[in-house]
């Protein structure tokens, strides 16, 4: 800590500002009406009402979150950055977004240590999405031959075997 920094008044001190919840995550879109439709249609979130900003931005209900897709025409989306999805049903997911997506399909589809399952695809203006299953035993793996376990592609720490997606309710 930078014993030069004074925050609410006190000489080199910081206290914490505790962040309770995620409220929403920004992508960018290249056609934002495009975007839009494509969450819509395939996981059915619905257009909620949005401000009108300098730049078009289009806000989208996931659950209680938000999904906001902002134009940018020209901007590449980046590589690693992704949004995921936890979805109520894998197969029918697994359907809506292989008919939906023009690549080949289903190869980025990983089976975690804990059993949870992330599939990898790219959404209409290149953003990297992940869908999360919480059980691969409820699962019919003749369904996705192309589902790899992590631990036979990348060498695990006893640490890394204990990691999990979704985590319980933090204590109040």
């Amino acid at each position: 800590m930078d014993g030069g920094l004074t925050y609410r008044g006190k000489p080199g001190t910081l206290d914490l500002v505790r962040v309770t919840a995620i409220n929403h995550v920004s992508i960018s879109a290249r056609d934002l009406e495009e975007s839009a439709r494509f969450y819509e249609r395939v996981f059915g979130m619905s257009r909620i009402p949005t401000p009108v900003f300098a730049t078009p931005v289009q806000w989208l209900r996931v659950g209680n979150l938000q999904l906001h897709l902002f134009l940018d025409p020209e901007g590449a989306a980046p590589s690693r950055h992704h949004v995921g999805f936890t979805v109520d049903d894998f197969d029918a997911a697994y359907e809506a977004v292989a008919v939906a997506t023009s690549a080949e399909w289903g190869a980025d589809l990983v089976e975690l240590p804990s059993g949870q399952v992330q599939l990898y695809f790219r959404d209409p203006a290149g953003n990297l999405v992940e869908l999360n299953w919480p059980d691969v035993s409820t699962l019919d793996r003749s369904r996705y031959p192309q589902l790899r376990r992590l631990v036979d592609m990348v060498p695990q720490t006893d640490e890394s075997l204990e990691a999990v997606l979704y985590l319980e309710p933090a204590a109040a």
